[in-house]
């Protein structure tokens, strides 16, 4: 009997490194020729298409950035609007090669579902929307409210955390998706519509009467705002990953989309190394040695991306904050790339 199982085990080891590897992520980009990005359903300043179809937003150029140091092309990018229910399944599945779509960087989500979070590309906190004519003006005074939130994201239970711990009592109204509150939260079912503050700002454009309502100053929460990628995948990951670095590191080191093409005359060496005049970053990562310089002079660097399309250059006019530099007063710096 022993000799059998040991037999079985042999040929099914056999027969598992029979089996071929699958090619990596990377691999498959570059023989498709375009990058699969999952994003959301519509959120301004994030990622929203027009009335041409076109996407624009903070996620959308994330990820016209990743196409453009894999590809050396922006636009070498489809777009997947993915809800807060497929988010995870469309990324895990292979449906999309990477989710650049508001999420929560969270220790449950990093470790036990199969995703990496690159970083943090966005530091934000959970939030409290109303209508003026409430009178409201703190989120300790919503006691007996009903609150809308959506469905599978963390809101949910940061929303019952905060009213237990402030002994206040509410309603949930729990809705699938952010479209699906704005209508209840615009017509009245509910008197308080929580979510990222950032998000927040965006939905309210899409009310009746924008004017009317008021982000109430209480952040509830840590909400780092991340990209993610499928795990076991090391090599996506670190040019996933780099790439938001990049775009940090040109916005501390001045370069921009307009200038990034002098820059490659420059005589500072950390800006030759950068824009890949000198080193082997790029060779590290499997890309072209100018990468990074076909990041910035495509995209634009992290303070641009944030300027038009979340700042003050934009409809949604949020502050930047703690997303600045570490040496502007933020949170956001890059390691060093060398």
């Amino acid at each position: 009997m022993k000799k059998h199982l040991f037999a079985a085990t042999l040929l099914a080891g056999s027969a598992t490194m029979a089996v071929p590897a699958v090619a990596d992520t990377l691999d498959i980009v570059k023989q498709r020729g375009t990058v699969t990005c999952g994003v959301s359903q519509g959120v301004a300043g994030f990622s929203a298409p027009d009335d041409a179809g076109k996407w624009h937003g903070f996620d959308i150029d994330f990820c016209r950035a990743v196409a453009a140091a894999v590809l050396g092309d922006p636009d070498k990018v489809s777009f997947v609007p993915l809800s807060t229910k497929e988010r995870f399944t469309a990324l895990q599945s292979g449906t999309v090669d990477l989710l650049s779509r508001q999420t929560t960087w969270t220790l449950s989500r990093d470790a036990g579902i199969g995703i990496h979070f690159v970083g943090t590309i966005y530091y934000d906190g959970q939030g409290f929307m109303v209508r003026k004519d409430i009178g409201v003006d703190s989120a300790l005074k919503l006691s007996g409210a009903t609150v809308c939130a959506e469905q599978g994201t963390t809101t949910e239970q940061n929303t019952a955390d905060y009213f237990s711990a402030n002994k206040l009592k509410y309603e949930p109204v729990v809705i699938d998706s952010a479209d699906g509150i704005i209508k209840a939260f615009d017509t009245g079912r509910c008197d308080v519509y929580t979510t990222d503050a950032s998000a927040l700002y965006a939905q309210r454009l899409k009310l009746t009467n924008p004017e009317a309502y008021t982000v109430l100053p209480e952040i509830i929460s840590k909400e780092p705002l991340g990209p993610a990628v499928r795990q076991a995948d090391d090599k996506w990951f670190n040019i996933v990953r780099w790439t938001l670095f990049a775009l940090l590191e040109a916005e501390e080191l001045g370069v921009t989309q307009k200038n990034a093409e002098a820059g490659l005359a420059s005589q500072n060496p950390a800006i030759k190394r950068f824009l890949g005049v000198e080193g082997d970053n790029g060779q590290q990562l499997g890309l072209d040695p100018r990468f990074a310089y076909n990041i910035v002079s495509k995209v634009g660097n992290y303070g641009e991306m944030f300027e038009r399309n979340l700042g003050q250059s934009s409809a949604l006019k949020i502050d930047r904050g703690i997303n600045k530099l570490w040496n502007a007063g933020g949170l956001m710096y890059a390691p060093p790339l060398r």
